[in-house]
């Protein structure tokens, strides 16, 4: 069987340009036999945070081999460079900016090159669109086999940052912050299991958590489990908190959005209704 080598795009492009469109033709055009997966293209705009969770969230779900373009580039045209970042299943193309941090968060070993073998890109090179000219064509000949080595010398000093971590406020609180609002009004905290155990053992209760105009005192495990209009928490997906409403959008009735802090309270301070 003929091996259709995958290349997965996740871009802040959106979908009413020509961006998308441009960059599948300059890969089809390089390897008429590549797959081409969107992961997502709706990452918020300039926002390098939320390009960075969308694509950890999705990468190491696709077999190996596959390549993935991860293109949110507020820098373009700049100092700042393309890199090419593999590990022993994957490569990823990407601005250095710090979009592919969390990737290196979840893996133990990655090589990083910074690309700069310029015979494989398109000429000229735009100065504002360095997807179609740079990273396209590089995703397209990584597909073909071209070796790693030959587009540039690996670095050592990349940018990377972390995550927004939870705080803890004192024997009692704990404070996290809204990472994102999905399309369906959810709103995924930074906070996990480890992080506050106390919220996800069986039959958990004694707790509060605040956010926005709402106070949630349950934790459910689905959706449906709430009642029309309860605010409720929930272990997502992305084994975060979420907090989520049954039909509804939970930033909506919250009045909360990304960057707004969680609060968890635990104990006695919770039943006593002290705020946050």
């Amino acid at each position: 069987m003929a091996h259709h080598p995958i290349i997965t795009l996740t871009t802040d492009f959106g979908s009413n340009d020509h961006f998308v469109g441009v960059v599948k033709g300059v890969i089809l055009d390089i390897v008429p036999e590549a797959q081409i997966v969107d992961i997502c293209h709706s990452v918020q705009a300039y926002d390098v945070l939320d390009g960075a969770l969308t694509v950890s969230q999705a990468y190491s779900y696709f077999p190996s081999r596959t390549v993935h373009m991860v293109i949110v580039d507020p820098g373009v045209g700049t100092a700042r460079r393309p890199i090419l970042a593999s590990t022993e299943k994957y490569h990823f193309v990407a601005p250095d900016n710090g979009v592919l941090s969390l990737v290196y968060a979840r893996e133990q070993r990655m090589h990083v090159r910074h690309i700069t073998a310029d015979h494989y890109f398109l000429q000229p090179v735009s100065k504002t669109f360095h997807a179609r000219d740079i990273f396209a064509p590089v995703a397209a000949y990584l597909a073909k086999e071209v070796d790693a080595l030959k587009f540039g010398e690996e670095v050592q000093e990349y940018v990377r940052f972390s995550a927004p971590k939870p705080k803890v406020v004192d024997g009692t609180r704990l404070r996290g912050v809204v990472l994102k609002v999905d399309r369906f009004g959810n709103l995924i905290t930074n906070l996990t299991p480890q992080d506050a155990p106390a919220l996800f053992g069986a039959g958990a209760t004694g707790f509060k958590i605040v956010v926005g105009s709402r106070e949630i005192t349950e934790i459910r495990n689905a959706y449906a489990e709430g009642a029309p209009g309860e605010v409720i928490g929930i272990l997502g997906s992305m084994g975060f908190l979420e907090i989520a409403a049954n039909r509804g959008a939970a930033a909506q009735l919250t009045g909360a959005g990304k960057g707004t802090d969680v609060t968890v309270i635990l104990g006695e301070a919770a039943a006593a209704g002290k705020g946050a």
